[in-house]
This record gives structure tokens, C-alpha cells and sequence, in this order.
């Protein structure tokens, strides 16, 4: 039995027989078909081709820059002991455009930025920076920012702060005598660095000129002269400052600080020097107890006095005054009853935590009966207080 055959229609095989043939169908050919034919043929062809030019495209677009970005900074990011000539270095992960924007450095920006390398600017103050001075470099960022040569920017604006060493403890001795602070002169060795030469004065804080010193006067006693020593900070030159700070309205804590080392460039230029001399004062507990005060050399004052008592006793050493009030009332407790206390007292000079000379009323004096304090009788204290400025040294002895 023969299987069935099925017979097309003649539309039907001719659609059959083109299904078959398209595919292999040259351009010649395709141009012999009917129109609708030939046009979904090269409407095929056109998509084709566009879609692969659109992905052509696509691949041949460069990406974006990457961001610049800042890739260290010298010194670094809260940096100490930094030198007083910088410099000051920031390199960047990319080169920089010719016209790129320049960091800053603040307060003392007057300098010169440089370009070490493509990627690398570094800054020179024009003059050293000011001791102990704490300085702020800024990157600016943004739009405005630095720029790199391909026209990348920083995201955000970078800041970093450092802060100046110190200057030399001899050049802080020499200006507090070049300025009178001092008992003792200072003659330099050669030319002496002029006092409106900022740039020399500024080298000198951190290389001192050579020099001699010398006491103005001789009649100064052992307790202070032997505590000078050149090149050293020790108590003595902690009292200098003292005075020098409460004269030019700094706070009077014997510290050095950028505020001291710039008013004592303003005083060597302005050549404003104290004229009030030096005062030194001694506190002996030996009986009968007094209290001495000399004046450039000379004693303008010898007193009774009384130092403290027991476990309160006056501590033996050399204090600087840092505190002063005309009249005040003390309080707290009396540490061998426990009882409290408020005493009015007058020509108040603190000189060691609580411990102060001054007056209170007392029967006699000469022997120890204080909590720690040197008393005075009034007219005594009155005459000493103008002496006991911020500064001035209080040796204890016996």
C-alpha cells in the first residue's frame, strides 16, 4: 500500500521552493525577486550592519580619566620639628596641566612653587618659616582645583598642618639680653645681625651668632648667678620670658610659643627693650627669717618675714612669680587643725602653686608661722610688691 502523497497547490510550491533558495540568493539574484522580497532583504542587511557599526562604536570611545588624586604630601599630615626653610613637597598620582591652579600654605604663604617633575610641585618660603609656627597646606579640589593634563581634577580639596621646630634656647638668650630682659649683656662676636633684618633675625633663631655674656652688675648673690647657663632652659630663662610675655600681653607661662618668637622679632625691629631692669628676690629661713630684694644688683629691700610651718613648711628653690593681686582673701584648710580659714591679705605674689609673698597681720615676724606663704608686715610688702613682677625669681633657702 503506497504511503499518501500530498500534492501542493501551485502557489504553494512556489513559496516552498523560494524559503529554499533564499538564503543562497546572491545580490544578482536577490535584485530579480519581487520588490516586497528584495526589500526585507536589504531591510535585513541594513539592521545588521547598523547594529554592528553601534557596537563598533561603542568599543572605540575612550573611558574616562581617572580622578587625580594626591598621592603623598612632605611633610606629612601633622608633622612636628618640621625645618624652617620647608620644603614643602606634593605629588600627585597624574602630570598637571601648565595653567593647573597652585596649592596654598598658610599663615606664611609668601614662597615659590616649583614643578620638581610632572607630577610634583614643591614650595620654598621666601623667608624661614616663624619657630613653633603651625602652618596649613591646602590642594583645592573641584572644578577650580588643581588640574591634571588630562583635564582630570581633584575630587575634594586636601589639607594637611605641621608645625615648625623650635628655635635655639642661646638665640632666645641672646634677643631677651639684646631687649634688656636680661641681667646679663650680650655682645656678638663679628657683625652684629641688624634688628630690622627679618630674614637674618629668622636664620639666627635657629643659628645663633656667636657671642659673649656678661653681668651688667656684681652685686648680684650666688643663689642667681649660679643658675645661669648658656644654651639652657632652666628656670632663669623661664623667668626672662615671663617678664617679656606679661610686658607684650602673652600669657606668662614661661613657655616658648610662635606668638613669643614673632613679638621678639617685632621688638628687635621696633628696638622695644624693658626699662624696668631685673629683680631678684630671697626668701631665707634662717633666724630670724627675712626676705631680701635686690634691683640691678642692689638691695633695695631687707625684711622679717615668716615662712610656713610643719608639713607646711616653704618649699626650698627658685620660683617665678605668676600670679599677682593687690588684695585678696585666702581660703581653704588648715592642714594641722583642719579648720577652715579666709584671710585677707595685701601686694599678693604667687610664686609656687599656693604658696605667695605677702602681708597678713601678725604679732612679729622673723619666724615661721604660715601655711607655706612668706609674710610680710605691710609697709614691707607694699615696698616689695612692685618688685615681685610676672618673672621675677623667689629663692627659698635654709
Amino acid at each position: 500500500m503506497r504511503p499518501e502523497r500530498k500534492v501542493l497547490s501551485p502557489g504553494k510550491a512556489l513559496l516552498a521552493c523560494a524559503a529554499v533558495l533564499l538564503p543562497a540568493l546572491s545580490a544578482t539574484t536577490a535584485a530579480a525577486l519581487p520588490l516586497h522580497r528584495r526589500a526585507a532583504s536589504l531591510t535585513t542587511g541594513r539592521t545588521t550592519l547598523v547594529g554592528k557599526q553601534a557596537r563598533e562604536g561603542h568599543k572605540s570611545q575612550p573611558a574616562p580619566a581617572p580622578a587625580l588624586r594626591v598621592t603623598s604630601v612632605t611633610p606629612a599630615d601633622g608633622a612636628t620639628g618640621v625645618g624652617p626653610e620647608g620644603p614643602v613637597t606634593v605629588t600627585f598620582s597624574a602630570p598637571l596641566a601648565p595653567s593647573s591652579p597652585m596649592p596654598s600654605v598658610s599663615p606664611e604663604g609668601a614662597g615659590t612653587w616649583t614643578r620638581n617633575a610632572p607630577n610634583k610641585l614643591t614650595f620654598r618660603p621666601s623667608l624661614p618659616f616663624v619657630p613653633l609656627s603651625r602652618l596649613t597646606l591646602t590642594v583645592p579640589g573641584g572644578k577650580a582645583g588643581v588640574e591634571g593634563s588630562d583635564g582630570s581634577h581633584l575630587a575634594r580639596t586636601i589639607k594637611a598642618s605641621f608645625q615648625v621646630r623650635d628655635g635655639t634656647v642661646l638665640r632666645l638668650q641672646q634677643v631677651l639680653s639684646l631687649l634688656d630682659y636680661s641681667p646679663l649683656a650680650w655682645v656678638p662676636r663679628g657683625r652684629a645681625v641688624p634688628g630690622t633684618g627679618t630674614a637674618a633675625q629668622l636664620e639666627a633663631f635657629y643659628k645663633p651668632p656667636a657671642g659673649t655674656f656678661r653681668w651688667r652688675q656684681a652685686g648680684w648673690p650666688t643663689q642667681l648667678t649660679s643658675l645661669w647657663k648658656p644654651g639652657v632652659f632652666n628656670v632663669m630663662t623661664a623667668g626672662l620670658v615671663m617678664e617679656f610675655q606679661a610686658d607684650h600681653l602673652l600669657i606668662p607661662n614661661g613657655h616658648t610659643t610662635a606668638g613669643l618668637w614673632a613679638d621678639l622679632l617685632h621688638a628687635l625691629a621696633a628696638h622695644e627693650v624693658n626699662t624696668g631692669g631685673y629683680d631678684f628676690a630671697l626668701a631665707n629661713k634662717a633666724r630670724p627669717e627675712s626676705f631680701t630684694v635686690w634691683k640691678d644688683g642692689k638691695v633695695v629691700l631687707k625684711s622679717p618675714a615668716n615662712t610656713g610651718v610643719g608639713t607646711a613648711a616653704t618649699p626650698d628653690g627658685v620660683f617665678p612669680v605668676f600670679a599677682r593681686y593687690r588684695r585678696q582673701v585666702m581660703r581653704g584648710t588648715d592642714p594641722l587643725t583642719g579648720a577652715h580659714y579666709a584671710d585677707p591679705v595685701q601686694y599678693v605674689a604667687y610664686f609656687h602653686h599656693q604658696d605667695a609673698v605677702h602681708y597678713i597681720y601678725r604679732a612679729y615676724y622673723g619666724i615661721p608661722q604660715s601655711l607655706g606663704c612668706v609674710e610680710l608686715p605691710l609697709a614691707q610688702a607694699a615696698k616689695a610688691w612692685p618688685y615681685l613682677a610676672y618673672g621675677t625669681l623667689v629663692a627659698v633657702v635654709g
